[in-house]
Order: C-alpha cells, then sequence, then structure tokens
C-alpha cells in the first residue's frame, strides 16, 4: 500500500543546520529498504495558486487552498504494509520532532 506524508510546519519554524543531512541519511535509509517512492520539498505557502471551475468559470486565487497555522512543506510517498508500518515510519522522519506530518493512504482506483 502506499501511503502520503505530508511534512508541515507553522509559521516560525527555523530549520535548524543539521536538518538537511538528517533528512537526506533519513531518505536514502529509505530507498535502501526499498519503503521510498518519491518526494520533494515543496516552494513556499504563500508561492502557491488555487484554482476553481464553477460553472465553466475558472476562479484563481493566490496561496494556498487551506488557511491554516501549519504549511505544507514537503511530501514523501512511501510503499508501507499498513498504517501501522507508515505512521511508525513517519515518526523516523526528521520533521516528525520539529513540525508535524500527516499520514494519508492512497485510495487506489
Amino acid at each position: 500500500m502506499q501511503f502520503l506524508y505530508l511534512i508541515c510546519h507553522d509559521d516560525a519554524f527555523t530549520p535548524p543546520l543539521t536538518l538537511e543531512p538528517d533528512v537526506v541519511a533519513w531518505v536514502e535509509e529509505l530507498k535502501k529498504r526499498g519503503k521510498r517512492v518519491s518526494g520533494d520539498r515543496l516552494r513556499p505557502a504563500d508561492e502557491a495558486k488555487t484554482l476553481r471551475v464553477r460553472d465553466g468559470r475558472m476562479a484563481l486565487a493566490d496561496g494556498p487552498a487551506a488557511q491554516t497555522k501549519n504549511k505544507v512543506a514537503g511530501y514523501e510517498l512511501v510503499d508501507c504494509a499498513d498504517m501501522a508500518e507508515a505512521v511508525a515510519l513517519a515518526a523516523t522522519h526528521p520533521m516528525a520532532l520539529l513540525g508535524t506530518i500527516e499520514v494519508r493512504q492512497i485510495w487506489n482506483i
């Protein structure tokens, strides 16, 4: 099963100097174990565009769709046996200590 990690932090977040090497090490470990499908950082939320189409007309707005105190900063797509394994693996991500990680199962249709 595939799971998506939405890696988030609040506006006050300042990454420590060790974060990038720690995340790179985490990614390399998951690659070795055959658990990582893909992932990356995202550009800042204030650079996002949100659109919707209603009655054939597109409405476009600046910024993220959800206005929350947490911003999605990156994502990881992992392959795990079940939600319990996905949660346990997310708990080892360096950002679990600094921000939040939402774990969502991919709905394969």
